[in-house]
């Protein structure tokens, strides 16, 4: 959500009678709402932003902190494929075409993975290692920006 459909939602609001408006849209959460009685002439819309935060009560800390190192213990054996460019994501050659890769895939240094679409240039993503694909972290047709995660690789 940008900031001119914000700017939308706070200006409907304003002229209408609705006092609180919350939207949620993915990790984000808007909550927009009137101070002052309706039809005063001296309403202010109030706009807060609320980032969701985890955190674990005292009695899941162990647990947590258990989980939290042995994920990170597996994740030093998996490496990260990063997009080199913005543009748009695609797992196949053509939209009728196979996918160049699937989960579970033995992959090698070269492989083509993917392709990112950049002002009507397709650029294929090579592997830069040896490994088997753990996860494919986009669905097919999104955008992607510059450095963003494409793919987890398990190195072999």
């Amino acid at each position: 959500m940008d900031i001119n459909e914000i700017k939308k939602l706070i200006k409907v609001i304003e002229n209408s009678t609705i006092t609180k408006l919350s939207v949620e849209e993915g990790n984000l959460k808007i909550k927009i709402s009137k101070n002052g009685a309706p039809n005063s002439g001296n309403m202010q819309p109030v706009v807060s932003y609320q980032q969701p935060s985890i955190q674990p009560s005292n009695s899941e800390s162990n647990s947590s902190q258990s989980i939290v190192e042995a994920a990170a213990q597996e994740e030093k054996n998996i490496h990260i494929i990063n997009s080199p460019i913005v543009g748009t994501f695609y797992r196949s050659p053509a939209p009728d075409a196979d996918p160049y890769v699937q989960v579970g895939d033995q992959v090698n240094a070269g492989t083509v993975l993917c392709i990112v679409e950049a002002m009507k240039l397709m650029n294929e993503i090579e592997c830069d290692m040896s490994g088997k694909i753990v996860q494919i972290l986009l669905e097919d047709g999104t955008a992607v920006e510059y450095n963003q995660p494409l793919f987890k690789i398990e190195k072999s």
